[in-house]
């Protein structure tokens, strides 16, 4: 017997508020769900975690807190600006503190280039390394700017959802060679081949194939140079556990522990949700945070699609696998002391690892890493005179033919991960373990209902963004939006933030009854 839900607490005056339903307690689902109460909708929360933050949220484990998911904010306005539209300070709810150095890039030949914000300095890092490519760097600057302009502040914090606002934009993508790989733009201003990965890898942050996603994600360089790259006291999860706050002070509700398994149509529009235990939620909104593949896919399995088919779904190219080891040392926090908040350590070759990743969907034995130290500038995540870590190598997703078998190569594989870090940065690491935790394409799959277990969902390709990308309002039933990393504008915290901004200029506000 299905049972409605009747017992969430509602604030004072919004008794009689349109109800809105948000799937999903990622960074993109609490941005909506505040959007949606400043305009006045009660709202309800959903998510089967036991946390707030999605993919963003943590575990403890042996006094070490891991941040499971991003580790750095760029673009901080747009969290500013969400709180002032809710009425309230962000910075008087989260500590966020600037990053500088950003991060440190190794190589095997031992050359390194260190990213930080003042751009004399990077100069001199360009120069270090290749003298003759500073022009270069001083004209990629200005490309990066240009994208961030027409990308980010235009495309990107306004819905895409018409074919008509596709035709409107092809010039401008023509003119900026939108066609061109963020690599191919790379190369054509560095002649250093250290230099070309230096300024393209960024798109490995959202799930891109540098050599294949559109060079409008050069943006980055400017996003980093312009805003810098921060660092919020108590990890991502504590932007998270904020954003929770605000919701249940616009008398909003936030479950967790609850795993929602479908959404429900009526004539042709959502009308509330389905929960795994029969339970049903009414609503005159509906708002999906999962992905959208698993949106489109199961949670409306029971409707046929006009665009976002299984098939369409099946045809879609995916964000690359991920495989995190997070881990605690005893005793280490004077130790390794020329390691930083951020290190990368390549492997010797790029452009071939990156293909076994993302074409052949082979594991390869050669890795790069992505490192995060954050004990270096927040004591909290670890006991005294620890250390936090957590390490990401880019796998391929489940979905290639052969798929890894994770069962079997975790822990061959995050040995050999750690082979590499005693090798190339923490020697002794072995020595000093004190905890240790795998996540690997299963985990993104079975945890955050990831198809194909990808990291960031569907990979930002040029065919796959803005108009290309799923609409932040759905063509497959009225009142049905969708936000996160899957939608326009994209993955990374400034992409997801700003899904949730989109979707407030579409969401009607709300008539009483």
């Amino acid at each position: 017997m299905t049972r409605i839900d009747t017992s969430l607490p509602v604030q004072a005056g919004k008794e009689r508020a349109p109800h809105a339903v948000v799937i999903g307690a990622g960074l993109g689902g609490l941005s909506a769900a505040m959007r949606l109460g400043a305009k006045g909708y009660r709202v309800t929360v959903l998510d089967r975690l036991d946390r707030t933050g999605g993919r963003g949220s943590s575990m403890m484990q042996n006094g070490h807190r891991f941040d499971l998911g991003p580790t750095i904010v760029t673009v901080p306005q747009v969290l500013r600006e969400l709180w002032a539209d809710c009425g309230r300070d962000f910075d008087a709810d989260v500590d966020l503190r600037p990053v500088d150095p950003f991060y440190e890039i190794r190589w095997p030949d031992g050359s390194t280039f260190t990213a930080c914000p003042d751009t004399d300095k990077m100069r001199a890092e360009v120069a270090r390394l290749s003298p003759g490519d500073v022009a270069g760097y001083d004209k990629f600057l200005k490309d990066s700017e240009a994208r961030y302009w027409f990308g980010f502040e235009n495309l990107g914090r306004r819905s895409m959802h018409r074919f008509g606002d596709l035709i409107k934009v092809l010039p401008r993508f023509a003119m900026l060679r939108a066609d061109r790989s963020v690599y191919a733009h790379a190369a054509k201003r560095f002649k250093d081949e250290r230099l070309r990965m230096a300024f393209s890898f960024h798109p490995l942050f959202i799930g891109g194939d540098p050599f294949n996603v559109t060079s409008m994600y050069i943006l980055v360089s400017h996003l980093e140079k312009q805003f810098g790259v921060h660092y919020a006291m108590g990890g991502v999860q504590a932007i998270a556990d904020a954003m929770a706050r605000v919701i249940e002070d616009q008398g909003g509700h936030v479950r967790l522990h609850t795993d929602v398994d479908e959404i429900l149509l009526k004539d042709g529009a959502a009308r509330g949700v389905r929960l795994s235990g029969g339970e049903i939620l009414r609503a005159d909104v509906v708002v999906s945070n999962a992905d959208a593949g698993h949106t489109y896919d199961t949670l409306l399995r029971n409707h046929r699609k006009r665009r976002w088919s299984q098939r369409k779904l099946n045809r879609a190219r995916w964000s690359m696998g991920l495989f995190v080891w997070y881990f605690g040392t005893r005793g280490t926090r004077g130790k390794w002391g020329d390691v930083g908040h951020h290190t990368i350590l390549n492997s010797a070759r790029y452009r071939g690892l990156v293909e076994d990743i993302f074409i052949k969907g082979k594991l390869a034995d050669d890795m790069s890493l992505y490192v995060h130290r954050p004990s270096v500038v927040d004591s909290t995540v670890a006991p005294e005179g620890d250390d936090t870590f957590y390490v990401l190598s880019p796998v391929p997703h489940l979905g290639h033919d052969n798929p890894v078998d994770w069962a079997t190569m975790a822990e061959p594989y995050r040995q050999k991960v750690q082979a590499v870090l005693e090798e190339q940065l923490l020697p002794g690491l072995g020595d000093h373990l004190s905890a240790s935790e795998v996540f690997t394409p299963d985990t993104f799959r079975d945890r955050y209902l990831s198809p194909h277990g990808a990291g960031f969902s569907i990979e930002p390709r040029i065919l796959q963004s803005a108009y290309f990308r799923p609409h932040n309002v759905s063509e497959e039933a009225k009142g049905l939006y969708l936000v996160g990393a899957g939608t326009h504008p994209g993955a990374g915290l400034p992409g997801v933030i700003s899904s949730a901004e989109v979707l407030a200029q579409l969401v009607p506000d709300p008539v009483r009854a």
